[in-house]
């Protein structure tokens, strides 16, 4: 029986595209049950396409990030799902839904190098000469939690941050799919 996920994306989902057509085409043998998103983004319209329940939980319209966590927490329980994939997800999650529901995240840096939400810039600000994109297990932290796959991206002479992130986000898109690979048969080790 296929494992269910669900997807946390808060942005134009190219990653969440790339699950969503594996899953579709039976590459990856998962269901994906839902798509959150923290604001209104097309990636809500993207799952939609795809059959695939698109819910708002607009951390703007919560009193408190405390009301916010426990509106996910509630949602994400009601889909009885094997694990949480952030793929472009822009809030930090309480250390309460990461104890609770098992997640992983998708990163633009080699971690534990460039942890943050400025991962790219940061590694062409450092002169490093390559950096890469990895998917690691969600904690307390912030991009802390353990490594379970990486692949490397040169750092080519005169990249900008966006020409460097449009390589690296090919290379997200695949690790991702790969790592779900990995899911789905044999399970993923903390």
């Amino acid at each position: 029986m296929a494992k269910r996920i669900l997807l946390l994306a808060s942005g134009g989902g190219s990653l969440a595209a790339s699950i969503l057509k594996a899953a579709q085409s039976g590459e990856i043998d998962v269901k994906v049950c839902r798509v959150i998103s923290d604001r209104s983004a097309p990636v809500l319209e993207l799952a939609e396409s795809f059959g695939v329940p698109g819910t708002l939980v607009e951390f703007s319209q919560f009193d408190s990030r405390e009301s916010w966590g426990v509106a996910m927490e509630n949602i994400v329980g009601s889909d009885s799902v094997d694990l949480v994939v952030s793929v472009g997800f822009m809030r930090i999650l309480p250390s309460s839904f990461v104890h609770r529901f098992p997640t992983i995240n998708t990163h633009p840096a080699l971690l534990p190098l460039f942890p943050g939400a400025h991962a790219v810039g940061d590694a062409l600000l450092a002169g490093a000469i390559e950096t890469g994109t990895s998917v690691h297990w969600v904690d307390a932290g912030v991009d802390t939690g353990t490594v379970i796959s990486q692949i490397k991206v040169g750092i080519e002479v005169g990249d900008t941050e966006e020409s460097l992130h449009e390589r690296i986000k090919i290379q997200e898109r695949k690790l991702i799919v790969e790592t779900l690979k990995k899911f789905a048969t044999i399970g993923l080790q903390k």
